[in-house]
């Protein structure tokens, strides 16, 4: 059995550090290379289920692109479904929208405006919380629908990028901080 300071340097040691991608001054850190073995992947999942497996998690909502490879299993393993949270004209009916600030302009996010009953209990989960726009957006998103947003998981943290301070006041939870 590992300790959990020795589960998170493991993981850690499956994530790949890419300097000056997608531009000069930014370190990526690239969950490819974890995703593809098995036992980082199960190590992953099974870490955000442990987290939420009390808290009654109907629906995992998972946020485009990556936020989905980690969603699906982790709603299949709390027996919730899952709903997709898109970029703008990916779905195909009426949908909310909510917009966000970027270095430089603007983006966002939408989920259809069926996609959750009033009331439901919601796991937002993504691979990385950075500077927080993305999944600040995203749980406006599934407060727009009447659903409960119970926590947002992240496989990933930038720390010193301060996403938290975007989210105050929600249940955040990340496997592994930089």
């Amino acid at each position: 059995m590992t300790t959990d300071a020795a589960m998170i340097e493991e993981m850690k040691s499956k994530i790949r550090a890419v300097p000056d991608f997608p531009k000069s001054g930014i370190l990526f850190r690239d969950i490819t290379t974890a995703l593809k073995e098995p036992k980082a992947l199960h190590t992953m999942v099974d870490w955000f289920c442990e987290r939420f497996k009390n808290e009654k998690i109907e629906f995992i909502a998972g946020i485009e692109s990556r936020g989905f490879i980690l969603g699906m299993p982790i709603a299949y393993k709390l027996n919730a479904g899952f709903v997709p949270i898109r970029k703008p004209g990916k779905l195909p009916a009426a949908v909310y929208s909510e917009s966000y600030e970027l270095e430089y302009g603007t983006d966002a996010l939408e989920i259809h405006k069926d996609a959750l009953p009033k009331g439901a209990r919601v796991l937002l989960v993504d691979d990385l919380l950075a500077t927080g726009g993305t999944a600040e957006a995203a749980c406006k998103l599934v407060k727009k629908t009447g659903a409960e947003l119970v926590g947002a998981a992240f496989l990933i943290e930038l720390c010193d990028l301060c996403g938290r301070d975007k989210m105050k006041g929600e249940n955040i939870s990340a496997m592994l901080e930089y």
